[in-house]
């Protein structure tokens, strides 16, 4: 199995038709059959559900699936950095990140690198600590934004000179939305959304202590959809500020929780990464711009 073997597949799995992804392929239908049909004999086992309009995966296709789309980026990554000419500055360089407020630090930054350097370009992730964690470790990053706490033992980092705070996003008519700050004892009973690993990170744990009086009614990984199931009055959400706008006319608001919980965010890479020179640039220019703002 080969790297435009993958390719042909992912197609497939894309448009879920064999005629369509041979389009966008500009190969013959037949051929791509072929391709496809060689795959699942070496795989040994079928990788598409035939039959109906649309050909859907198999657990065996959709565990390839994964596979090939890391697998191709990475090459295609590889391909980019080293193809590159030694005597143009530019590049791609790859970041990951949860939702947070201090994605404004890398922001900023990024767009001082391209005024200087329009030939680097950057691509953003968005997802969850661990995987954020994942794809840094398998190469597909070079940078990755976490909130603390994270087990940074294996990752050279910086931590940013800003924290997230953690509260409740409500409907403005709650009658929680009449209070300050959100204690504890303030959630008992009250249908809750928390994301995937916020009641697993150790401070947010520590705060909320045993959980079993939250009634946890949803769990999410993009606050923006939680955020619309506040709005239909499912529940309150647990989040962190300074990410989805209550100010104006919104039909939301975001308050604390008391005692105050906030948490420290780091920019991490692997130890001993080789960057390219794209990445370094970016890296060289944070580290000079926290040391002149005095971090």
């Amino acid at each position: 199995m080969d790297i435009l073997q993958m390719k042909y597949f992912l197609a497939v799995a894309r448009e879920e038709n064999i005629s369509k992804a041979a389009e966008y392929l500009f190969i013959t239908q037949p051929s791509l059959t072929r391709q496809i049909q060689n795959m699942e004999k070496e795989i040994g086992r079928p990788l598409f559900v035939r039959g109906g309009r649309k050909l859907t995966l198999t657990e065996t296709g959709v565990l390839l699936q994964k596979r090939a789309e890391e697998i191709v980026s990475l090459y295609e990554k590889t391909e980019a950095e080293l193809l590159r000419p030694p005597e143009e500055t530019g590049g791609d360089v790859f970041i990951g990140g949860g939702e947070t407020y201090a994605m404004e630090i890398i922001a900023d930054t990024a767009k001082e690198v391209q005024e200087k350097y329009p030939g680097i370009r950057f691509h953003l992730f968005s997802g969850d600590i661990s995987d954020v964690c994942e794809r840094l470790d398998k190469g597909l990053l070079d940078f990755g934004l976490l909130i603390e706490p994270a087990d940074l033992s294996k990752y050279e980092y910086i931590r940013l000179p800003v924290t997230d705070v953690w509260g409740i996003l409500m409907r403005r008519e709650d009658p929680l939305a009449a209070k300050s700050a959100i204690t504890r004892d303030d959630l008992k009973g009250v249908p809750l959304l928390h994301s995937r690993h916020a009641l697993s990170r150790g401070n947010v744990l520590d705060w909320f202590g045993k959980s079993a009086d939250l009634n946890i009614v949803a769990t999410f990984n993009l606050l923006y959809n939680a955020a619309l199931m506040a709005k239909a009055g499912m529940g309150v959400v647990l989040s962190i500020d300074k990410i989805y706008n209550v100010t104006g006319e919104s039909e939301l608001c975001f308050r604390p929780l008391a005692p105050r919980l906030e948490s420290h965010l780091s920019l991490v890479w692997k130890k001993y990464q080789v960057f390219s020179g794209a990445a370094q640039i970016f890296l060289k220019h944070l580290q000079e711009k926290l040391q002149t703002s005095g971090v």
